[in-house]
């Protein structure tokens, strides 16, 4: 008996490497196995104990680490990155060239613009007033721009935009926008410098 399980209407490249106890087309609460299509491009490397639910549509060259957890409804680009034991929850939008590192949590309604990179143990939160009466009405994920950098152990809040090429720096916790470029860090986070004046970062 086979350690993968795929579920019906899972469209899987001849060339996917698929690790042991691997689930792929788990259907979520209120849908039946097959009911909903998941597509996943060609060169995949999915670690094992990774869980990936119905409904993903994922681009070429995705990866992820072990015991990946991604839920259901995502729209993943080419060549994105997903590191070990990394939940990614629905209706999330990641565009190409994505990176998220070991242990971050991305929850729904998250958008991460391509080229953006997420840290180990980072985690975007979505609910501003969790357990309210209208928390689940009111969700809203970050919106990390492209080329954006978040480092380990940052925190943003719910529905902070993290402007193009910005630096978050680690252990940041991110309370209101960030601009273009800028350089933050702290809590809560606050602008210290741009970007370009950081020699390692010079074109």
């Amino acid at each position: 008996m086979s350690s993968v399980e795929i579920h019906p209407q899972v469209h899987l490249p001849d060339d996917a490497n698929i690790g042991a106890f691997v689930v792929i087309g788990e259907p979520p609460r209120g849908k039946k196995s097959g009911e909903l299509e998941t597509r996943i491009g060609a060169r995949a490397v999915i670690r094992s104990h990774t869980v990936i639910y119905a409904g993903n549509v994922i681009g070429d060259d995705f990866q992820t680490g072990h015991g990946v957890l991604l839920r259901e409804a995502n729209e993943i680009g080419n060549n994105v990155s997903i590191g070990s034991h990394t939940i990614v929850e629905h209706h999330v939008k990641i565009g190409n060239n994505a990176r998220l590192h070991s242990n971050v949590f991305v929850p729904e309604f998250s958008i991460l613009e391509e080229n953006c990179w997420l840290g180990p143990n980072v985690v975007v939160t979505n609910a501003r007033y969790p357990q309210s009466k209208t928390a689940k009405e009111n969700l809203r994920g970050a919106h990390i721009k492209r080329g954006a950098k978040i480092g380990a152990n940052a925190t943003l809040l719910p529905g902070v935009v993290i402007g193009e090429n910005a630096l978050v720096g680690a252990g940041a916790v991110v309370t209101r926008d960030v601009p273009d470029g800028a350089v933050v860090i702290g809590n809560p986070a606050r602008v210290i410098k741009r970007i370009d004046a950081i020699q390692e970062y010079d074109e």
